[in-house]
C-alpha cells in the first residue's frame, strides 16, 4: 500500500505588510476550517538578512562609516537587531497559523537575501507552491531594487503564487 506525501507549501515572510497579508490570504483560503480540503504541508520561511548587507546600504552618513573606519562596532547591535525582528516575526505568523488551524506549520528563519532564500526552501521542501506577497513597484523600482516575487516567479522550481494586497480605497 503506497502512502501519499501531503503537498508542501511554502510561504515567504518578512516585516512588510504586504507579506503579512499573503500569509494571511494564503491561511484563509487553504487552511481555515472553512477552508476546502486541500491538506498541505505549510512552510513559513523568513529571510534574515546578514547584519553587513544592512549596514552596507544604509550610504554615507548612517552605520556604514563604523565599517569604513574599520571598527565594525555596530554589526553586534544590527544583528540583535535583525534576530529580534526575526522571532518577532516568526512569533506573529506562528500565532496567525495556530488562529486558522494550521498546526503543525514549520517556521524557519534562513541568513541570506530573501530571492535566494525563498528558492532555496522549494527545492529542499519539495514545495509544490512558493505564495509570497507583491510590495507592487512599478518597473524602475523592481529594476533598481530588485523583486523578490519577479525573481521567485522566474526561478522557482515550482508554482509561485504572488498576492497583493488590495489597495483600501478611502
Amino acid at each position: 500500500m503506497a502512502t501519499t506525501e501531503k503537498p508542501v507549501m511554502v510561504v515567504g515572510i518578512d516585516e512588510s505588510e504586504q507579506s503579512i497579508y499573503a500569509l494571511e490570504w494564503a491561511l484563509d483560503h487553504f487552511f481555515a476550517p472553512h477552508a476546502p480540503n486541500l491538506h498541505f504541508n505549510l512552510v513559513v520561511v523568513h529571510a534574515k538578512p546578514s547584519p553587513i548587507s544592512v549596514v552596507g546600504i544604509g550610504g554615507p552618513g548612517t552605520l556604514i562609516s563604523s565599517i569604513s573606519s574599520g571598527t565594525g562596532q555596530d554589526l553586534p547591535f544590527v544583528d540583535v537587531y535583525l534576530k529580534k525582528v526575526a522571532a518577532g516575526l516568526i512569533e506573529q505568523a506562528k500565532e496567525m497559523c495556530i488562529s486558522k488551524s494550521a498546526h503543525g506549520a514549520r517556521l524557519e528563519v534562513v541568513e541570506g537575501d530573501a530571492r535566494n532564500v525563498l528558492c532555496d526552501a522549494v527545492e529542499k521542501h519539495h514545495a509544490s507552491v512558493l505564495v509570497v506577497g507583491s510590495h507592487g513597484y512599478g518597473a524602475i523600482k523592481r529594476a533598481v531594487l530588485g523583486s523578490v516575487s519577479d525573481h521567485c516567479a522566474h526561478h522557482a522550481h515550482c508554482s509561485v503564487m504572488i498576492v497583493k494586497k488590495p489597495k483600501n480605497k478611502h
